[in-house]
């Protein structure tokens, strides 16, 4: 069985010869919408940042950490 429409109210890019201004019902739901997206997408902008600063950090110093992770893991190595 497949579920019913969605509530709330139905988007359409076509005017069909009507005024073009949004309604303050479609700008509500439209606020709504992004705010939900905002916060659900807030994990993801704090991971981006990390891996944005640990780039900034490794890229400038790239044959530096090269050279650390051999010797790490040539020390793993050694002790297995």
């Amino acid at each position: 069985m497949e579920p019913g429409p969605t509530e709330g109210p139905r988007w359409s890019t076509a005017s069909f010869g009507h005024s073009t201004d949004t309604s303050p019902g479609e700008l509500s739901e439209l606020g709504a919408h992004l705010q939900l997206c905002q916060a659900g997408s807030r994990g993801l902008r704090e991971l981006q940042r990390g891996a944005q600063a640990l780039h900034g950090f490794v890229a400038p110093r790239f044959v530096s950490t090269l050279a650390v992770l051999l010797v790490a893991g040539g020390g793993l190595l050694l002790l297995l």
